[in-house]
Parts: C-alpha cells; sequence; structure tokens
C-alpha cells in the first residue's frame, strides 16, 4: 500500500495527473421502498480539481446528501448506485472492493457531515478517535497520530489541546464539536473533502468562523472541497463554481459569478428571487417565493420535474427528456427555454409576482 491508501499491486491505483480530483458522470441512485423504486438521484454529472470548490446547493429533499452518501460509498444497502464513472484522480470508485474503498475513504477522501454529536462516537474520546483513524490507515505510530491530532486540533482554532483529546464529545459546544469533525477528516491529508451542510447545527458567528476555516485549511492543503448546502449566502462566499439541485437532478451548472449573475433555469432564478439583496431590496417590498412542492420521485418520471412549480411551463414541459442547454464548457442548464427567453424571464420577476 502506498502512501495514497492505494494498493500498489492493484492496476487501478496508477493515478493521472490529468484527471480531476472527482470525477461524477451520470450517477444514478434508486431506492427500494414500499411504493415501488425512489429515484433520489437521477443523471448527475460533475468534477472538482485541487483546491476548487463546489457548492451543490437545492431545498431540502433534491438529492443533495445522497449525492455525497453515493461518492463516498456510504449508501444504504437498499440503494442501488449506478453510473458511467465514479472516480478519484483516475482510479474507478465503483470497481474496488469495499476493503480497498474503505482504504481510500478516511484517507485519500473524507466526509465531514451535518452533525457532528451523532458522527462522532459517544463512548471514545476525541483522541481515541483521531489517533484510530490515522493507524488505522498505516500514516504511522500511535505517538505519531497523538502529535498531528494536536496539531490539527490547534490548527482548527481549538485552545488546551492536550485536555481536549481526553474529552468525550458530548462535553464539547456544538463549535468544537465541528471543528474536532474537520480535524479528524484532516488527519491523514486528504485530497477530497466532501462537507455536508457542516453548518446548520451551528448560530451564525460560529458559522462564519467554520466556514472562514475550511478555505484558510483549503488553501493550506490544496485540497478538493465539495460543499452542499441549501444557503446561498454561504455559496456566494465560498464556490467557484455551483451545481444546482432540483428533484434529484442538476438543473444548472455554472461559475459562482455566472450563476448568481444570470440564473437561467426557472428554479435557480426561484431560489435567488427569494432572498433580499442589501441596497436593492427596499423595506416592506415583496420577496419571490416558489410555489407548491418539490414532487415525488417515486415510479415512472417524465418531463420536467419543475413543471408543475414553473411560471414558464409549456406543453413540451409535460413528456420527454428536458434538452441541456450548453453555454459553454462550464456553463449548462436544463430547459426547454433558450437563454434568450431564460435572460427576458429573469427581467420579468416572476416568482415576485407570484409572491404578491
Amino acid at each position: 500500500m502506498d502512501d495514497r491508501g492505494f494498493r500498489l499491486s492493484d492496476p487501478v491505483s496508477k493515478l493521472r495527473d490529468s484527471d480531476p480530483t472527482l470525477l461524477v458522470k451520470n450517477l444514478n441512485v434508486d431506492i427500494a421502498v414500499p411504493a415501488g423504486t425512489l429515484h433520489a438521484v437521477t443523471d448527475v454529472s460533475f468534477h472538482v480539481d485541487r483546491g476548487e470548490t463546489l457548492c451543490i446547493v437545492g431545498e431540502s429533499g433534491c438529492g443533495k446528501s445522497i449525492t455525497s452518501l453515493a461518492v463516498m460509498g456510504l449508501l444504504p444497502r437498499k440503494a442501488t448506485l449506478t453510473a458511467t464513472t465514479l472516480s478519484l484522480e483516475g482510479v474507478d470508485l465503483m470497481s474496488l472492493k469495499e476493503r480497498d474503498f474503505s482504504n481510500i475513504r478516511g484517507n485519500r477522501m473524507g466526509m465531514i457531515f451535518q452533525d457532528p454529536m451523532t458522527s462522532l462516537n459517544p463512548v471514545y474520546t476525541i483522541g481515541n478517535q483521531m489517533e484510530e483513524i490515522y493507524t488505522r490507515h498505516g500514516k504511522g505510530t500511535r505517538q505519531e497520530a497523538k502529535d498531528r491530532a494536536e496539531y490539527l486540533l490547534n490548527r482548527v482554532g481549538i485552545t488546551a489541546v492536550k485536555s481536549r483529546l481526553g474529552q468525550f464529545p458530548h462535553q464539547l459546544s456544538g463549535g468544537l464539536r465541528q471543528r474536532v469533525m474537520i480535524a479528524m477528516t484532516l488527519m491523514c491529508d486528504p485530497i477530497m473533502i466532501m462537507a455536508d451542510e457542516p453548518t446548520t447545527a451551528l448560530d451564525v458567528t460560529i458559522q462564519a468562523q467554520i466556514l472562514h476555516l475550511l478555505a484558510d485549511l483549503q488553501d493550506e492543503f490544496n485540497m478538493a472541497l465539495v460543499l452542499i448546502t441549501h444557503d446561498l449566502g454561504v455559496v456566494a462566499r465560498m464556490a467557484d463554481r455551483v451545481a444546482v439541485m432540483y428533484a434529484g437532478r442538476i438543473v444548472e451548472q455554472g461559475t459562482a459569478t455566472q450563476v448568481f449573475a444570470t440564473p437561467s433555469h426557472p428554479y435557480t432564478q426561484g431560489l435567488l428571487e427569494c432572498i433580499p439583496i442589501p441596497g436593492k431590496s427596499e423595506p416592506g417590498s415583496h420577496l419571490g417565493a416558489i410555489k407548491g412542492m418539490v414532487p415525488a420521485l417515486v415510479g415512472d418520471q417524465d418531463g420536467c420535474m419543475f413543471r408543475n412549480r414553473c411560471p414558464y411551463v409549456m406543453d413540451a414541459c409535460t413528456h420527454g427528456n428536458v434538452p441541456e442547454q450548453s453555454l459553454s464548457d462550464m456553463r449548462s442548464y436544463l430547459c426547454h427555454l433558450g437563454s434568450e427567453q431564460a435572460a427576458i424571464n429573469l427581467k420579468s420577476g416572476a416568482f415576485v409576482t407570484a409572491a404578491q
């Protein structure tokens, strides 16, 4: 096994520098439920490179967390995963046996979970859990693991680190637990981190500190970061590129500047119209609202999944595949509306009108 966690005898361990750090193409996750098959994720494709932040954004239930669990190989047993490509620096993750995958997970790729209280083991000290990750992946001795843990706890802004290593998760505040979770993820110097709404359970001040910390650590360790959130304010501060998800699909992708300045998919436009803009939104003015509910994802799916909530729905939206409108190599969206019509719709403020 080399220092990246791959078996040297395994031909898939030969990494290619030209490959993206994480490459996902046509990812699908189906889950058997009593009513039929739940299509939790459908035809999702994205990539992220070293030092880059990709934010996956969307309302609750759109498939963000399931996508992250699929990438990390942590789906429930009833879930079925298919993909054209799911690779980490050229290594085909889908071809690996569970033992080989576990040598990569926590080592070359890490995950920061939404709630650190349920992610940390309550019966082991912080030190035990951090040191186990380091020694489990053969990075060094127990003393080296302890030294690494002390360094990282100090790096994430935790004081009195020697005493913290002897404490249990319940003895720490929410903000400290999240910092511990970040430090734990960095124990083996991963090349990619998947962060699933890492600031949801924290107050606003601590949220800002955690986001600033993640950005600093990303610069220091040159990691690829996939940040999953429903907070567009977080996206605006953190993202290099944005993928907008709805009903298990990525409906729009682009750089953060492109998506915020000229959103093309009606769903993205609706999300942005729901947010007040400092200096532009007048006190007492109406904000946008997307009426209706996310559709059920059980059973056969046909047509645009947003059509029942879209003010621009047309006959073509009710059946068949939705075309991908490609504006550039980095910019695309799923919709029957062309880019010119999308620009006109953006100026109309249809979701604000509907909310009045």
